[in-house]
């Protein structure tokens, strides 16, 4: 299959450069599989969709002020560092634990230079260089090092005080310190638990205590899953033909609480209500890892990439934002729900002024 074929046009007004006003008031639109109807609703009639025989899931990893600007130590050239993975105690690349988190000094990082990069040189981060970065070694992928870190206090605690929400490159940002308060609060879940993305899993932004008492009301059962979001969900696809593509690896786990409720639910004819393409990833990356094709707990690493013909495990229905042109995210949807039928839903939506990407409207797929 070609990349080319999940093209569509999009007119740059229509990209979300600021979240909704208040959060829980956002377009949904919906696609129903079987007829292919649409409907034009709003996040909170969600609750009309679900039954108390369904199961919601969603991803509870926490986003991090992961970008960091500072300069590097021998001269005044600006340097920029995405931390993306707590690198594995083994030494590999492919992260197989998710549990290391801010405790590790050794990360994975991508760097931003104008200078070339060598193993030993030294960054400095921080209005008192508090923060020392080491780069050790390059790793596969355009700017990416193994680094260690060399801090006065936690690390945490000074990427709480001067790093950056790493919101993606499509949303435009002065830097202001208004915009970082903002993107702090907005740019996360209201459950959001588990520190360890540099992405937000941007479907559960939507939601608000609001809707999640409206659910449980309704006697509509939650879990969560964890899969940390790394900055590959972004990444374009280049290749000619989809199949060339290779996804990065994600670090994931699922508890034996969620393994339990979601192979019940699936039992009794019940859907699973997957909130965004993480949580579909992790839960289709563990169905595909035993025969049975049931949720398993534990540990992992996903670099699962869905796309038409695609046949789904777990996953039986969907809510996902708009997602960027040719990208795996479309592609995911695509296999969800026909690509001709969700080009057509996203010509639509253009149409009708959804605002699109991490700060955009939502769509519900049944």
């Amino acid at each position: 299959m070609k990349t080319a074929q999940f093209w569509y046009p999009l007119p740059e007004r229509l990209i979300a450069q600021h979240p909704a006003e208040k959060r829980g008031t956002e377009k949904m639109m919906v696609l129903h599989r079987a007829t292919g109807v649409l409907e034009h609703r709003h996040i909170a009639d969600i609750v009309e969709y679900i039954t108390d025989n369904d199961l919601i899931v969603v991803n509870d990893t926490k986003v991090f002020p992961a970008r960091l600007i500072g300069t590097w130590e021998d001269t005044p050239g600006e340097v920029e560092l995405l931390m993306v993975a707590a690198a594995p105690v083994d030494g590999a690349e492919i992260p197989t634990s998710i549990a290391s988190g801010l405790d590790s000094l050794v990360w994975n990082c991508i760097i931003g230079s104008g200078r070339k990069c060598r193993a030993g040189q030294k960054a400095v981060f921080g209005p008192n260089r508090e923060l020392t970065v080491t780069l050790l070694k390059p790793l596969s992928g355009i700017g990416m090092w193994q680094v260690e870190f060399s801090c006065v206090g936690k690390l945490e605690a000074l990427l709480d005080e001067f790093g950056r929400t790493p919101v993606p490159p499509y949303v435009k940002r002065e830097g202001t310190h208004e915009e970082e308060l903002a993107d702090r609060e907005r740019y996360q879940t209201i459950y959001a638990k588990h520190v360890g993305s540099v992405a937000a899993p941007t479907a559960g932004l939507h939601f608000t205590p609001e809707i999640f008492a409206a659910l449980e009301a309704k006697g509509v059962k939650r879990v969560s899953v964890t899969l940390h979001v790394g900055p590959g969900t972004f990444r374009p696809v280049k290749a000619d033909n989809i199949e060339d593509h290779h996804m990065d690896f994600e670090a994931f786990n699922v508890s034996q609480e969620a393994a339990e409720a979601i192979n019940a639910c699936k039992k009794r004819g019940g859907r699973v209500f997957c909130v965004g393409s993480t949580t579909v990833r992790t839960l289709e990356t563990i169905a595909a890892s035993n025969e049975e094709g049931i949720v398993i707990p534990g540990s992992g690493a996903s670099d699962i990439f869905i796309y038409p013909p695609y046949k789904f495990k777990v996953c039986d229905a969907m809510l996902t934002n708009f997602h960027l042109p040719q990208s795996t995210l479309l592609m995911m949807v695509s296999a969800l729900a026909g690509r001709e039928r969700m080009l057509c839903a996203y010509a639509m939506a253009v149409r009708s002024n959804y605002m699109f990407f991490s700060y955009g409207d939502c769509m519900l797929i049944v």
